[in-house]
């Protein structure tokens, strides 16, 4: 079952973000199987809108959602990421094409990694 990574976020260094994070950080969801399905600015419906921009990451399912997100290859962007932009990334299950139920797991991102909620 595919699953999501949905990334919320406001660019904190324009050309920190633009040069040193997003081209590399895309690379990394690719060479995973990650595909960014959309992305752009956000207009908030309801809530918070701090973060201003986002982008949804379909992969092929949670475990490899969850091996692009802790690769050594994406974990080196972490503090350059904190530099680039403030952000929440957050990862859904997608829906059984069969059944039309997710399994009811939301992970979120704990001390720089995605897992299980607790």
């Amino acid at each position: 079952m595919s699953a999501y990574v949905v990334v919320e976020f406001a660019v904190k260094d324009p050309e920190m973000y633009r040069e040193k994070y997003a081209p590399i950080a895309g690379q990394t969801a690719k060479e995973h199987g990650g595909e960014v399905i959309a992305a752009g600015n956000w207009e908030v419906l309801h809530g918070d809108g701090s973060l201003t921009s986002g982008a949804l990451v379909r992969f092929t399912d949670r475990e490899t959602a969850l091996r692009w997100y802790n690769s050594p290859e994406y974990q080196q962007l972490i503090d350059v990421r904190g530099v680039a932009m403030d952000a929440r990334f957050s990862l859904l299950d997608g829906l059984s094409l069969q059944t039309g139920r997710r399994q009811p797991q939301i992970s979120r991102r704990h001390n720089g990694r995605l897992g299980v909620a607790p």
